[in-house]
């Protein structure tokens, strides 16, 4: 698919989202893709939490930008399998992968703050997300001279992401997302025509997987597969909201 210029000039891009919107909502994953690289060119990453289908997003990027920086947010308290798998999908797809974690250790986190994740309140949360999972990443893109940034975000996995568009600003970054309109059926169709591995916490009814204290199967009595995340009061860990005053309390839930 062919897409109009864009207004851009490296440093300070500036995209004309009036004219590229149109164009990126009708394109397949892989042409969105294939304009970021051409578009952003050095200044373009991706992410990465080797969660339940990051093969997916994972190989359809690295097939067109093989090189790539692919950031990876290391909380410290993911399961063993979660490392397991990152290791797999690294050798696998040779991956230029960058691994970042808070300046703040586990073991010293919890001798300050105590286990944050244990209280059921947003406060505790969201002073545990700012900690092990906003910082690192905001630092990762800085340091790595990031401009835009590939996602694997999915409109059907939280209220928020319902909002969005294939192409979205978030503080001073673009965000790409190719995979937006994307069902649970078209994961799995591509996850089996290119042979590609799921997390093993799949086969245990996880459905979305972080951290291994909070982060739970399906059940029956859920109503969204975010409510087996956060104790079920959050849908986002902050990484995908945008940064402001308000942001710990768009945290909630209740306020997507």
């Amino acid at each position: 698919m062919a897409f109009s210029p864009a207004l851009s000039s490296i440093p300070g891009i500036t995209l004309d989202f009036d004219q590229l919107l149109p164009q990126l909502s009708q394109a397949d994953a892989q042409s969105r893709v294939r304009w970021a690289v051409q578009t952003f060119g050095a200044g373009l990453v991706m992410s990465t939490s080797f969660g339940i289908q990051a093969a997916v997003t994972l190989h359809l990027v690295t097939q067109i930008a093989p090189e790539i920086p692919v950031i990876w947010v290391d909380t410290g308290y993911l399961p063993a399998e979660t490392y397991r798998f990152a290791e797999e999908l690294t050798r696998r797809l040779g991956l230029n992968l960058k691994v970042y974690q808070s300046p703040l250790s586990p073991a010293r986190m919890e001798a300050l703050y105590g286990p944050l994740w244990q209280n059921p309140d947003l406060e505790s949360l969201n002073r545990y997300d700012q900690i092990r999972k906003v910082e690192p990443m905001q630092r990762a893109l800085s340091e790595l001279g990031a401009t835009a940034w590939i996602a694997g975000l999915r409109r059907d996995q939280t209220d928020h992401r319902q909002t969005l568009q294939p192409l979205v600003r978030q503080g001073e970054y673009y965000k790409i997302l190719p995979i937006l309109e994307w069902s649970a059926k078209d994961i799995y169709q591509y996850l089996t025509a290119h042979d590609l591995p799921y997390h093993p916490f799949f086969d245990q009814g996880y459905v979305t997987v972080g951290d291994w204290h909070s982060s739970r199967p399906l059940s029956a009595g859920d109503e969204d597969e975010r409510d087996t995340r956060f104790h079920g009061l959050k849908q986002e860990c902050g990484l995908h909201l945008p940064l402001s005053p308000g942001a710990a309390e768009s945290l909630d839930s209740s306020a997507l």
